[in-house]
């Protein structure tokens, strides 16, 4: 009997994580005010997939590069909110930015156009502010 709760605990988990994952990013995208087309682009989804995705009873899986960018994402959005004060912290991803990883173009711009290599070097270099290396 145990072993079959393992077995049942192990094939709900992945579920489970997709869908916390997907609450929380939904959550990061209405806070920095994303459109649908840019939430989209930056999970790696079609938009009629983030539209269903947003919903609780959401049963399609991610992949592990969705998934990953997904996380990496709420990472950014934590670095935001521990590095700048909350008007700066809700922009910062949508704004220009003259830093060597965007060139003058937004954040999320560039993160939709170089995928999950862009998303987690923005990741990198917030931490890396963060913790001042």
């Amino acid at each position: 009997m145990e072993d079959a709760m393992y077995v049942a605990e192990k094939i709900r988990e992945p579920a489970q994580i997709n869908a916390v994952a997907l609450k929380a990013y939904a959550r990061v995208a209405d806070a920095w005010g994303l459109s649908l087309k840019e939430a989209a682009g930056l999970a790696d989804m079609s938009e009629s997939t983030w539209k269903r995705a947003k919903k609780p009873d959401f049963a399609g899986e991610l992949t592990k590069d969705q998934l990953l960018r997904l996380s990496a994402v709420i990472g950014i959005f934590k670095s935001l909110e521990l590095y700048f004060s909350e008007p700066l912290a809700k922009s910062w991803f949508t704004r220009p930015n003259k830093g060597p990883l965007f060139g003058g173009s937004r954040p999320v711009d560039t993160a939709i156009d170089g995928g999950l290599p862009q998303i987690l070097a923005v990741r990198t270099y917030l931490d890396a502010l963060r913790g001042g290396a």
